[in-house]
């Protein structure tokens, strides 16, 4: 065993629990029993847990209640997306450590950050000290596929017994270069568009006779590409991408009847869907009897300000310079998230985890050294937010 690694394992439970983790090849929206063991770890800690499951997907919420005090909760998944073999130097369920960096399928989105707030949560709770709030862990399989059946039905259940979390940490992978460097304070919208022209065909030689579908397509992609978002800020940016134009016909002969336009708005907090939705077809009307507009993939956005009471974006973003002496971007980058699902006005909601370099990819890995540094960073989180009288550190390696 390489020299980081034992000191590691002196330290920290991560990287045995991150490698137990790997070994389950949860697939999305299969939890491979994590859900289970996950579990059985929190109630050794303390925590009052429920699990339920809804079309193949399994949730857990696991509650300690310290005493009174404000509400905090880690969000997660124990999902992954596929692996394929044939394009991995090893078993992508089974951790395998190559000069200190271990690598598997989930290892980075988002085993290790699981394994690092479990280790957090044991060091914190062994140090006895008097802690005020609850802590919650919400965890589902259900987050690499279309999250209809996770998350969101976490948060329905916590809405039907009274509760709101105060601050949620979603523990993504938002870092960058380094761990820490990149936490996220939102997460822009996203909507996707379907339009489906109908013209009329006919010879090309003949264009008075014809209604050329892909003509007009033209002039509903520039009108698309110009419009211009006037309640934007300065750093949260919507954008809008034609994904796809596709005719009825590849031949150079016939006038195409129908053409289909495909495109994505990633849409900042300044909006909801609905005003998206109003905003392209009030644009697009003067095509209306030669149009159809369909939706699909909505996603609600959701922001938490630093000028919010109590900003717990303030306190993530001092746990961070504490931990590593470095200033993180805060940004609302990158594709949805869970974290859209807590988006209700009260609950502040931040990402914060390793580096997504290489995740969804082959020889998905995490430097030993990174798993280290998240979890001492949410350790200081967890101190900080629940009021811990002493900063903890993880215990020094012989």
């Amino acid at each position: 065993m390489q020299e980081l690694t034992k000191k590691i394992t002196q330290i920290s439970t991560s990287i045995s629990l991150l490698q137990e983790f790997i070994a389950a090849p949860s697939v999305t929206p299969c939890d491979a029993g994590l859900i289970l063991t996950i579990a059985q770890y929190l109630e050794e800690l303390g925590f009052e847990t429920s699990w339920f499951e809804e079309n193949g997907v399994r949730n857990l919420i696991a509650k300690q209640v310290f005493s009174e005090g404000p509400s905090f909760a880690f969000s997660g998944h124990v999902d992954v997306v596929p692996a394929e073999q044939e394009h991995w130097h090893s078993d992508p369920f089974k951790a395998t450590v190559v000069n200190d960096v271990i690598y598997g399928r989930g290892v980075s989105d988002m085993k290790g950050g699981i394994a690092a707030m479990l280790s957090a949560t044991r060091v914190l709770l062994a140090s006895k000290q008097k802690l005020k709030g609850t802590f919650y862990w919400l965890l589902t399989s259900d987050e690499e596929g279309e999250a209809e059946f996770g998350t969101k039905r976490i948060v329905e259940r916590l809405s039907q017994d009274g509760v709101t979390i105060d601050a949620c940490l979603v523990g993504e992978p938002t870092s960058h270069n380094r761990v820490g460097d990149v936490i996220r304070n939102g997460r822009r919208g996203s909507i996707s568009g379907a339009i489906k022209i109908e013209g009329k065909a006919g010879h090309v030689a003949y264009p008075e006779q014809t209604v050329n579908a892909a003509h007009i397509a033209g002039k509903v992609v520039a009108i698309l590409c110009s419009l211009q978002w006037q309640k934007d800020q300065p750093d949260v940016k919507t954008t809008l991408q034609v994904t796809g134009v596709n005719t009825t016909t590849d031949v150079d002969n016939i006038v195409p009847e129908a053409c289909q336009v495909n495109f994505n708005i990633r849409y900042s907090h300044g909006y909801c869907n609905q005003e998206i939705i109003g905003i392209i077809e009030n644009h697009l009307a003067r095509f209306k009897d030669n149009l159809s507009l369909d939706w699909s993939r909505a996603c609600n956005p959701y922001y938490t300000s630093a000028d919010m009471e109590n900003s717990f974006l303030n306190l993530v973003e001092n746990a961070i310079v504490r931990c590593t002496a470095r200033y993180p971007i805060v940004n609302t980058a990158g594709g949805t998230s869970d974290g859209r699902f807590f988006a209700n006005g009260h609950t502040q909601t931040i990402e914060c985890g390793v580096k997504n370099d290489t995740i969804h990819q082959a020889n998905e890995c995490l430097p030993i050294s990174d798993l280290l540094e998240i979890e001492q960073i949410y350790l200081t989180v967890l101190s900080d937010f629940f009021g811990a009288k002493q900063h903890l550190n993880l215990p020094a390696g012989e």
